[in-house]
C-alpha cells in the first residue's frame, strides 16, 4: 500500500497523519513523540489531526558492555525490563540499578532541556495517538504506552511509519490499536526503510516544538 522507502521523518509523518486523519474523529486528541527521531513524524501528525503537539521522553537501557542492546526502557516513573534477556545474558542487579540510575538522570536533563518549564499537559479523557519513526524491537514504545496508560487517557493508539511484525504484535497488546503503515520482511532496522535517516539534533527537537505553537509537557 505504501511505497518504501520513505524520504525522510516528515514524509513518513505526512502519510501516517492523512492515514489518521481519515479516519473517524478522534475525539480531543493530543499527539505524543518519541524524541528525538519520532518529533518530525509526529510534527506532521499533528497538524493533520489538528492536535496538540508533546513529546514523550524514553530512555532505553543499555546491556552494559553493548549499550545498542536494550535489557529495558524508561518513561516518567515507569520502568520496562526485559527479564528474560537480564537473565540469560547474567546482568547483576547491581549492573541494572546503576544503567537504570544513568539513564533516569539522562532523561530528566533532556525533559528539561525541551519543555523549557513548560506545565505538563492532562490526557486523562484525551485520545492519545504515540508516535515514532518505526518499531524495533518495541521495548522504548512499550515503556512509554505504560506511562501513558497510568495517566489515565481515554484511549492510546500507537502509530508509526513502519515497523517488525513481532513489535507490532507486541504493541497491541499495550495499546488500544496499533497502526503501522508498512511491515517489510525481513526487518533489521527502521533506518533501512528511509532515504534520509540523518539524526535529529536536541535543537532541532527544541525549534519544531516551538513552531508548533504547542504547550510542551511531560506524563507525570
Amino acid at each position: 500500500m505504501f511505497n518504501l522507502p520513505f524520504e525522510d521523518r516528515a514524509d513518513a509523518g505526512r502519510l501516517l497523519g492523512a492515514e489518521l486523519a481519515a479516519r473517524a474523529p478522534l475525539l480531543n486528541p493530543i499527539v505524543l513523540a518519541l524524541p528525538r527521531g519520532g518529533v518530525p513524524v509526529g510534527v506532521e501528525v499533528a497538524a493533520a489531526l489538528e492536535a496538540p503537539l508533546d513529546v514523550m521522553v524514553v530512555r532505553k537501557l543499555g546491556v552494559p558492555w553493548q549499550p545498542e542492546l536494550a535489557m529495558g526502557a524508561i518513561a516518567g516513573s515507569t520502568c520496562v525490563l526485559e527479564d528474560q534477556m537480564i537473565r540469560e545474558l547474567r546482568i547483576s542487579k547491581d549492573e541494572v540499578a546503576a544503567v537504570v540510575a544513568r539513564e533516569t538522570l539522562e532523561l530528566a536533563r533532556r525533559e528539561k532541556l525541551y519543555r523549557s518549564g513548560q506545565p505538563a499537559l492532562d490526557v486523562r479523557g484525551r485520545t492519545v495517538v504515540l508516535v515514532d519513526d518505526g518499531l524495533a524491537t518495541g521495548s522504548t514504545m512499550v515503556a512509554a504506552a505504560r506511562n501513558v496508560r497510568s495517566a489515565g487517557p481515554l484511549r492510546l493508539i500507537v502509530a508509526v511509519p513502519v515497523g517488525s511484525a513481532q513489535a507490532c504484535a507486541r504493541m497491541r497488546k499495550e495499546a488500544d490499536e496499533c497502526l503501522c503503515l508498512a511491515l517489510p520482511e525481513p526487518f533489521f532496522g527502521v533506518g533501512e526503510w528511509y532515504n534520509d535517516f540523518r539524526q535529529v539534533t536536541d535543537t532541532e527537537v527544541q525549534e519544531m516544538l516551538k513552531r508548533s505553537h504547542s504547550p510542551v509537557a511531560a506524563i507525570p
